[in-house]
């Protein structure tokens, strides 16, 4: 099913630079899927422009998914060439970061696009089928090995008990035994929640916006 999502667009002020804007997808989780844009602030980079200097000097993307359904793929990549249409984007510093199902939706995106991505933030994600076999929008383990030259950051609370630790443990480290450089960092004691801590620490800005598509 074809399904065209709603989004949020946020352009900096001020000149292009002259490759173009850096790009910033964010996913969100479960709780804020419908029809209503404010839900898209309650967490992540909408809710810190005003905090992060990084966040206000990038075209940021958050689109929307429609009540009751998971993010698909198909759906998020035909967003990276819309967004084109609204603004100049730097073609070699497309970055995704989500949290919960919008971590699993990031987690799909290096699996299905690789070669589109600069870098990618997965939080408290994993590979659907795993848990949840009924949905079909998960992925093979083999497909994601094709984003092994994709610097990726994964976050996970070590106490979650919605999505447990070792779904983001298990693909990191079948990265990892691929030659990946991608990193897994674990909260002692946090449970679902890891996407508070991880999105308000500005270090993280820092080492996204610095990565470029390799190649470029």
């Amino acid at each position: 099913v074809a399904v065209q999502l709603p989004f949020v667009l946020v352009i900096p002020d001020g000149p292009t630079p002259a490759d173009g804007w850096p790009m910033l997808m964010f996913l969100h989780g479960a709780g804020e899927r419908g029809s209503d844009p404010r839900l898209l602030s309650a967490h992540g980079p909408l809710k810190l422009l005003d905090e992060i200097p990084e966040l206000r000097a990038c075209v940021l993307v958050v689109p929307q998914c429609p009540e009751h359904m998971w993010w698909r793929s198909e759906w998020l990549l035909p967003l990276f060439d819309e967004v084109q249409d609204f603004a100049r984007i730097d073609d070699a510093r497309l970055y995704v970061t989500g949290l919960s199902m919008g971590g699993y939706a990031t987690w799909g995106l290096l699996a299905s696009a690789p070669e589109r991505i600069a870098a990618a933030i997965p939080i408290c994600g994993g590979e659907l089928g795993r848990l949840w076999p009924e949905h079909e929008t998960g992925f093979q383990v083999e497909d994601l090995l094709a984003a092994q030259h994709v610097p990726i950051h994964a976050f996970h609370g070590e106490a979650d008990d919605i999505i447990p630790v070792q779904e983001s443990a298990l693909l990191v480290d079948a990265l990892r035994a691929a030659g990946s450089s991608a990193q897994l960092t674990t909260y002692p004691g946090v449970g679902h929640d890891s996407w508070t801590r991880t999105y308000a620490d500005p270090e993280l800005y820092r080492w996204l916006f610095a990565q470029r598509r390799s190649g470029d």
